[in-house]
């Protein structure tokens, strides 16, 4: 009684390792075929196409042009200067900082609370 007990436990083991092993098979040749196959190619987030680059000389009539207007409007914000100037804020923020750095204009404050205003020329 014994020994069929023992006989039916290994048959029971050998078909338990059996399944495995063939499942273990299957999975490495499942594996070695999608790394055979090429990969979809991710679609990425389509971008913007960049912007074309201003020329010094742009960036600088613009800064005349913004300077100009800061000195009929002291003390308004980038967007109301912007406005004026028919662009947009963006487009202004290289003009502006030249014209700091030269020191023709100061501005006060931060953000969009940022105020201009001319040093005198």
């Amino acid at each position: 009684m014994e020994q069929k007990i023992e006989r039916a436990v290994e048959q029971i083991v050998r078909e338990h390792l059996a399944a495995c092993e063939a499942a273990a098979e299957a999975a490495v040749r499942a594996a070695f075929e999608r790394a055979a196959t090429p990969a979809k190619p991710q679609r990425n987030k389509p971008t913007r196409a960049p912007a074309p680059r201003r020329s010094p000389e742009e960036i600088a009539a613009l800064g005349e042009r913004f300077y100009e207007v800061v000195c009929q409007q002291p003390g308004e914000t980038m967007t109301v200067l912007a406005k004026t100037l028919g662009t947009t804020p963006r487009a202004l923020y290289r003009p502006a900082m030249t014209l700091r750095k030269q020191g023709r204009i100061r501005a006060v404050g931060q953000r969009q609370r940022t105020r201009y205003f001319p040093m005198g020329d």
